[in-house]
């Protein structure tokens, strides 16, 4: 059976996930695409790494249900905690987002990278072993403790994202970092903000390019790639906040409210 003209599936904790929607759609203009935001249950990050398991295992039933042919964990959080056991239990393949330390390893002139991430991709086992294999390199890690959740209730912006931002790229600026990754999908949408406090000669890394093109490139290797679509569908879920994710999607797509 030919399954590829079946929709590739994206989930994360909310909105930020639509910033790899986004460059997956850019370079794969052809495909259905099902995007999942799990608001309700918003932010991931303090979350534990069992709850985070059987959250990702919902939001993929329901995903396989609309006969997804591929699944794009949008979350730093769900990759680094979930997705070795939803490869483990399911059969489809499974792209996973992880901050993105080994590109900014090789770019940074000196010597000292800061992550702004949550607790749970911060703590992940996946993320220490990605540490322990830079030598040289000093790594200044920081919780966003507090950004997923103003971008959840829509305050892009505002003063208080400004004030947290402040408060977590300050003590960077002064390590002297020249790279800053950006170790959540929700991050992407503060790039004007951040921009702001920033010295200009720090370069801002995040995975969303990466991931697209590592979805293709999967794609490609199971025979998935859907070549005769002129007439793409683009479809949203969300299980709370459905005005934030109209807003950040724009009017060109419907919302649909779900309680999966």
């Amino acid at each position: 059976m030919d399954s590829s003209k079946n929709p590739i599936g994206l989930f994360d904790s909310g909105i930020g996930g639509t910033s790899i929607w986004r460059e997956i759609n850019n370079l794969l203009p052809n495909e259905d695409t099902i995007y999942l935001a799990d608001s309700k249950n918003a932010p991931y990050g303090q979350k534990s790494k069992e709850e985070i398991l059987h959250l990702s295992i919902k939001n993929t039933e329901f995903l396989l249900e609309q006969n997804c042919k591929l699944i794009v964990v949008a979350c730093n959080t769900a990759t680094t905690n979930a997705i070795k056991e939803l490869r483990e239990k399911y059969s489809i393949p499974f792209i996973g987002i992880e901050p993105a330390i080994k590109p900014a390893a090789l770019q940074t002139k000196t010597g000292t990278v800061g992550i702004l991430a949550t607790k749970g991709t911060l703590n992940s086992e996946l993320f220490h072993k990605t540490v322990a294999g830079l030598h040289d390199i000093k790594i200044m890690e920081q919780v966003g403790f507090g950004l997923v959740q103003l971008i959840e209730e829509g305050k892009l912006g505002s003063a208080e994202l400004d004030t947290l931002l402040e408060q977590y790229l300050k003590p960077m600026i002064e390590a002297n970092i020249d790279c800053l990754v950006l170790g959540c999908s929700h991050y992407p949408y503060l790039i004007p903000q951040i921009k702001k406090i920033l010295p200009t000669h720090v370069k801002i890394i995040d995975s969303g390019e990466a991931v697209a093109r590592q979805t293709k490139k999967i794609l490609e290797k199971n025979s998935l790639i859907n070549k005769d679509n002129d007439n793409a569908k683009q479809v949203f879920y969300t299980n709370a906040n459905p005005s934030v994710l109209q807003m950040i999607i724009g009017s060109s797509y419907k919302v649909n409210e779900s309680d999966f």
